[in-house]
């Protein structure tokens, strides 16, 4: 059996930008949608760019996507179990 290598999915084309935001941005964030930490949208720890990036679980993630009508969408998420 050959050794598959491995690779990075950050950065690749077809994966959205994924940041880990830090702590006093998570509150500015929160405060201008007007939501509690709990009520954004989730993610999995187990997801494969969460562990590239190191998350943890409580952690806020930004996503951003290219969008063909708004150029780029951004959104955030929560990360859980």
């Amino acid at each position: 059996m050959k050794n598959m290598k491995e690779f990075s999915l950050i950065g690749h084309n077809m994966v959205p930008q994924h940041i880990l935001i830090p702590e006093n941005e998570v509150n500015k964030v929160l405060k201008e949608y007007g939501v509690d930490k709990e009520q954004l949208p989730k993610i999995k720890l187990a997801d494969p760019v969460i562990v590239e990036i190191g998350a943890e679980i409580g952690d806020v993630i930004k996503v951003i996507r290219n969008s063909p009508t708004a150029g780029e969408a951004v959104v955030y998420r929560l990360v859980i179990e």
